[in-house]
C-alpha cells in the first residue's frame, strides 16, 4: 500500500485540509525562508540552528517553540514514503519555502525515491480574489488535486536546485542570471515571477531603501500611519511576496531604525 505525505504550506490550511478525502500523513511547513539567514546545505544542523536562533530573535520566539513546531514537523520526513504531494502558492514567501522543502527531499539521503507531486494554483475558478489555500474548504482541495496536481520530473528538481543555489546567494546579480539564464521552466513557472519580485527587494534606491521599505514609507507619508492600515495598503498592491503582519514588521522596524517613520 503507497504511504503519502502532505506537506502544506502553513496552519491557515490545516482547518480546510482536514475536511479533505484525502489520506496520507501531514507535515505542516512553518517555517519562512524567504526571510532572515539562508544557506545551500538545507539538511545541515547549522542550517537549522541559524535558522531557530534567527526566528527566535526576531519574533521573540522560545527556542523550545521553534523546535515543536518546525524541526519536530520537519522530522516526518526521515519516514519512507512513496508519494509526497506540496501544497503551495504562487508568491515568494511560498515559492522559496517550496524550493527549501524541495532541497530537503533532494538531500535527503535516508528516504527511497518517492513520487513528487506539486499543488501550485495561482488562481481558483470562481474566486476573483483568491488568496490562497487558506481559504479553500475540503471539496475546493479535492478539486485542486485531483484537476491541478503535476508530478515534478528530474528536471524540475534540478530547476529547483539551482534556484535555490541562487536565492542564497542574495546578489541580485546572480538573481538576476537565473532568471535571463532559465529558458524553460517547466513544473515550475511560478518561480520565475517570484524572484523578480526578489531582484526588486535585494536592489537599493538612492536613499538606501529596497523596493519593499520603499513602499511601505510611501504608504506611511500617504496618511496611513497605523500598522492594519499599512497592512492592508502592502497587500493590495505587493500580495506576490505573501508577507503576513509579523513579517511586514521587520521591514517597518528598518524603516524605524532610520528615522523615517514612528508609531
Amino acid at each position: 500500500m503507497e504511504k503519502q505525505l502532505h506537506i502544506l504550506n502553513g496552519d491557515a490550511m490545516l482547518h480546510g485540509f482536514n475536511g479533505t478525502g484525502l489520506g496520507g500523513d501531514v507535515l505542516v511547513w512553518r517555517e519562512i525562508l524567504s526571510e532572515g539567514p539562508v544557506t545551500e546545505d538545507i539538511s545541515s544542523a547549522a542550517f537549522w540552528e541559524a535558522r531557530g536562533k534567527w526566528i527566535s530573535e526576531s519574533f521573540n520566539e522560545p527556542a523550545e517553540s521553534y523546535k515543536i513546531k518546525v524541526i519536530d514537523e520537519i522530522g516526518k520526513l526521515s519516514c519512507p514514503y512513496s508519494q509526497i504531494t506540496l501544497w503551495f502558492e504562487f508568491d515568494l514567501h511560498c515559492q522559496i519555502n517550496l524550493l527549501g522543502a524541495l532541497n530537503l527531499l533532494r538531500l535527503q539521503s535516508n528516504l527511497s525515491e518517492p513520487a513528487i507531486y506539486l499543488v501550485c494554483p495561482a488562481e481558483y475558478p470562481g474566486k476573483p480574489d483568491f488568496k490562497g489555500l487558506g481559504e479553500l474548504n475540503g471539496s475546493e482541495l479535492d478539486y485542486l488535486y485531483d484537476s491541478i496536481r503535476v508530478q515534478l520530473t528530474d528536471y524540475d528538481l534540478t530547476l529547483a536546485a539551482e534556484a535555490w543555489a541562487a536565492y542564497c546567494t542574495a546578489e541580485a546579480e546572480k538573481i538576476e542570471a537565473f532568471i535571463t539564464g532559465t529558458p524553460f521552466w517547466a513544473n515550475l513557472p511560478l518561480l520565475k515571477p517570484s524572484f523578480e519580485a526578489h531582484l526588486k527587494r535585494l536592489q537599493t534606491n538612492s536613499r538606501g531603501l529596497n523596493y519593499i521599505e520603499q513602499q511601505l514609507l510611501d504608504i506611511y507619508n500617504s496618511g496611513k500611519t497605523t500598522k492594519p492600515d499599512i497592512y492592508a495598503a502592502f497587500w493590495a498592491q505587493n500580495n506576490i511576496y505573501g508577507l503576513g503582519d509579523t513579517a511586514i514588521d521587520l521591514y517597518l522596524n528598518k524603516l524605524q531604525q532610520k528615522g523615517l517613520i514612528s508609531f
